[in-house]
C-alpha cells in the first residue's frame, strides 16, 4: 500500500470509529471507552467453533465465564497468567479430593446470566456435556485434561457441581480455565436448538448466552465488534465490575496504520504491530510498550523425518549447525524475544526439564560439514524451504538467511511463500519436507509440549517424529505427581529432543503491547491476547 493509501485508511477507519462513538445515544466518554485494533478478526461469537480466530477468544473470556481462571504471576518484570495458580470464576471455591479423583465446584450464589438467570449446576452441567460431546473445538482440548465423557459430569445440587477423573491428572483444572469451556445459559441456547443442531451451535456463534463482563452491542463478523459493560458482573480480581464501559475492537489490516492509530491516540492497545514499528514508537517515548517474550509459545524449523534427506538424523544435525541464529533472530525480530539457540549443556545434559529451554546449537559450518559426511551427502542436496506468506514480515528474512548460509555447506534451497490455506493443507497431509512454523501451549508443561507436538500421526506433530522412548516418557510424566521425578522426565524428553532433533527451536517471540500511557493492567495470557477484564484507564 502507498503512504497516501494507508493514510486513506487511517483517515476512514478513525472516521469510522468516532462516529461510532459519537453517533450512538448511549455512547460512552472518552475515558470509559477502550479501542483496541487488531491485524486480523473475530469471525465467531463462540470460541468452540473450528476456525476460531484468537480475537474472537479474547471476546469470548469477556462475554462469557468458566468454572475458573489462570492467577497472574511476574516473569522478569511483566506480568504473565500463571498456570500453577488457579482461583475461583463462577466458581466461589473448589476442592480436589485427597486422591485427586474428583473436584468439587461451589458455585457462587450471586452470579447471574446478562439477561438475570441465575447461573446454575445444571448450566454448568448442559455446557461441559457441550464440550466434551458436541463437534467442536473444546473437545479434543478438555482430552487432554482427561475429561471425555457428560458421564464425568454431576449436578449434586443447584449450587454444587462435580467432575470425576479417570486418573489424578494436573492439567484437568487448567482445562476447565482455557477458552473453551465456556458455561452457557442452558435455557436460552436450547430454545434455539434444533434436531440438527442440538448444541445450538450455528445461533451461539452470532449471539451469546453468558454472564460474562461484557454484553455484545453489534457483532459485523470480519470487521468490528462492539461491547458494553455488564454492571452486575463481579467476578474480576477485585470482585468489582470491570472498569470500562465500553470496548470496540477494530479489524485493521495494515499494520502501520495500526501503529498511527495507536500513536495518534485513535486507538487505545495493539499488539500485533510489526517489531521494526514497536522499535520505532518505543523510541519515540510517547507510549507505554511492554514487551512480554511468550513464553509458552516456540517459533522452530522444522523438518520432516519422513521425507528424505530429512529421515536421516545426521542432516538434520548439520541443518542444525548450518544456520545463522543471529543474523536470524536481528533480522527478523529486531532481537526481540527469548532467543532458544547458544546454550551450553553441562556433560551434554539438558539444563532444566522444562519445555522449552535454549539449546546447545550455533552457527558453526566446519561441523554441520561432518554431520553431512556422515550423512553420506558430502556434496549436499537440493530441497523447498516454506512459510505462511501471513508471517511473511519475519520468515522472508529468515528464509533469505537460511538460504545463503546452507548454500555453503552444498544444500541448495528454494523458497517457497505458501497463502495460509495451502500451507495448512501440506502441513496435515505431511508434504512439506523443511518450513518454520510456531507452536504454542496454553498450559504449559513439558509433558504438554511433547504429548502434543511431538507424537502421534496428527496435525501438530509437524516434523512427524515417531520416538516410542519419548511417547512412554511423556505419558508416564502426565500423571506423575513427584515434583522431582516429573522434572527428571522433563530432562530426559529435552535430551531425546536434542539427540533426534526433529525441529530446531529459534526462538520464543515477544509480545509486544503498545498502548496509551494512561492503560494500566495489561497481562500476557495463555491465548496471547488482550484480556480486556484486566484493563484500566488511570
Amino acid at each position: 500500500m502507498s503512504v497516501t493509501g494507508s493514510k486513506r485508511l487511517l483517515s476512514v477507519v478513525a472516521f469510522a470509529v468516532f462516529s461510532l462513538l459519537a453517533g450512538s445515544a448511549q455512547a460512552q466518554t472518552r475515558a470509559e471507552t477502550l479501542r483496541y485494533v487488531t491485524g486480523a478478526t473475530v469471525n465467531t461469537l463462540d470460541p468452540n467453533i473450528p476456525g476460531s480466530t484468537r480475537e474472537a477468544f479474547a471476546v469470548s473470556l469477556s462475554t462469557y465465564d468458566r468454572l475458573v481462571s489462570f492467577g497472574r504471576k511476574q516473569l522478569n518484570g511483566k506480568w504473565v497468567f500463571d498456570l500453577d495458580t488457579i482461583t475461583g470464576e463462577l466458581a466461589e471455591s473448589f476442592d480436589v479430593s485427597p486422591d485427586g479423583l474428583k473436584l468439587t465446584f461451589h458455585l457462587r450464589k450471586d452470579a447471574k446470566f446478562q439477561d438475570g438467570t441465575p447461573v446454575s449446576a445444571e448450566d454448568v452441567k448442559w455446557s461441559l456435556d457441550r464440550a466434551v460431546t458436541a463437534p467442536v473445538l473444546g473437545k479434543a482440548q478438555l482430552l487432554t485434561g482427561s475429561m471425555t465423557s457428560p458421564d464425568q459430569f454431576k449436578v449434586v445440587d443447584p449450587l454444587t457441581f462435580e467432575v470425576t477423573l479417570p486418573k489424578p491428572d494436573k492439567l484437568a483444572l487448567p482445562n476447565l480455565a482455557t477458552v473453551y469451556p465456556i458455561i452457557i445459559n442452558a435455557k436460552v441456547a436450547k430454545e434455539h436448538a434444533t434436531a440438527d443442531d442440538p448444541w445450538a451451535t450455528a445461533w451461539l456463534k452470532e449471539h451469546t448466552a453468558g454472564s460474562g463482563a461484557y454484553r455484545i452491542d453489534m457483532f459485523k463478523p470480519g470487521e468490528q465488534v462492539i461491547m458494553t459493560r455488564n454492571d452486575t458482573w463481579n467476578r474480576g480480581t477485585t470482585d468489582k465490575s470491570a472498569s470500562f464501559k465500553r470496548i470496540i475492537v477494530q479489524s485493521v489490516p495494515e499494520p502501520a496504520t495500526r501503529a498511527n492509530l495507536v500513536e495518534r491516540g485513535d486507538a487505545d492497545i495493539v499488539i500485533d504491530l510489526q517489531a521494526s514499528d514497536v522499535q520505532s514508537l518505543e523510541a519515540k517515548g510517547k507510549l507505554k510498550v511492554i514487551s512480554t517474550p511468550q513464553y509458552n509459545a516456540v517459533t522452530f524449523v522444522s523438518m520432516n523425518n519422513l521425507i528424505p534427506p530429512f529421515d536421516n538424523v545426521n542432516v538434520r544435525r548439520a541443518v542444525a549447525f548450518a544456520l545463522p541464529y543471529d543474523d536470524m533472530f536481528k533480522a527478523a525480530l529486531f532481537g526481540r524475544g527469548a532467543p532458544l539457540f547458544g546454550a551450553t549443556w553441562a556433560d551434554g545434559r539438558p539444563a532444566s526439564g522444562a519445555y522449552p529451554i535454549p539449546q546447545p546449537v550455533k552457527l558453526d559450518l566446519e561441523k554441520a560439514r561432518d554431520y553431512l559426511k556422515a550423512a553420506g551427502l558430502p556434496d549436499g542436496f537440493s530441497t523447498t524451504f516454506s512459510f505462511n506468506v501471513g508471517q511473511a514480515s519475519t520468515a522472508e528474512p529468515m528464509a533469505a538467511l537460511i538460504k545463503e548460509s546452507l548454500a555453503k555447506i552444498g544444500i541448495k534451497v528454494d523458497i517457497q511463500k505458501l497463502p495460509d490455506a495451502q500451507m495448512s493443507t501440506q502441513i496435515n497431509e505431511k508434504k512439506l519436507p523443511f518450513f518454520t512454523e510456531g507452536i504454542v501451549a496454553w498450559l504449559p508443561s513439558t509433558d504438554y509440549f511433547y504429548r502434543n507436538f511431538y507424537t502421534g500421526n496428527q496435525r501438530w506433530n509437524y516434523s512427524s517424529i515417531d520416538n516410542p522412548e519419548l511417547v512412554a516418557i511423556a505419558q508416564e510424566a502426565r500423571f506423575e505427581p513427584d515434583k522431582a521425578k516429573y522434572e527428571e522426565d522433563g530432562r530426559k524428553l529435552n535430551a531425546i529432543h536434542f539427540n533426534e532433533i526433529p525441529q530446531i527451536p529459534l526462538w520464543q517471540p515477544n509480545q509486544d503491547a503498545v498502548m496509551a500511557p494512561s492503560i494500566e493492567g495489561y497481562t500476557y495470557q495463555f491465548h496471547r491476547q488482550v484480556d480486556y477484564r484486566d484493563l484500566s484507564r488511570k
